[in-house]
């Protein structure tokens, strides 16, 4: 049992200081991850399940073969829980933020997503 072993104090090595501010290791968006969560403002929220055959049949109907998803799963991703968020705020489910979590992001850019969406609705509801 692994927990039962003594351990080796010879191989401890002491923990300095951290070598940048708290605040400036946390993670931001690039350029392209930021105009992915903007654009997501745009998208219905029937973008985030696949398509049925009603709707594929109304898509060939009127020879519409665009496709709301983009090539990057990462990407992807983040849109879809960008597109909840502008829609539902911080009471996005948790299997979708776990999602998000898996696709390589953090819990802070999941904050800072969620703020910069705030800020972004607040200041489009004031220019109107």
């Amino acid at each position: 049992m692994a927990y039962l072993a003594p351990i080796d104090m010879s191989l401890a090595v002491p923990v300095g200081p951290a070598s940048k501010p708290i605040k400036d290791l946390a993670p931001a968006f690039s350029a392209l991850e930021w105009g992915v969560i903007r654009d997501a403002r745009r998208d219905p929220l029937w973008t985030l399940r696949p398509a049925g055959r009603l709707r594929r049949f109304v898509n060939w109907l009127t020879n519409r073969t665009t496709n709301p998803k983009l090539a990057s799963k990462r990407l992807e991703t983040l849109r879809q829980v960008a597109l909840l968020t502008w829609h539902y705020g911080f009471t996005v489910p948790g299997e979708d933020v776990a999602r998000f979590l898996k696709a390589g992001f953090s819990i802070q850019q999941y904050e800072l997503m969620v703020e910069g969406i705030r800020a972004l609705s607040l200041q489009l509801r004031t220019a109107r």
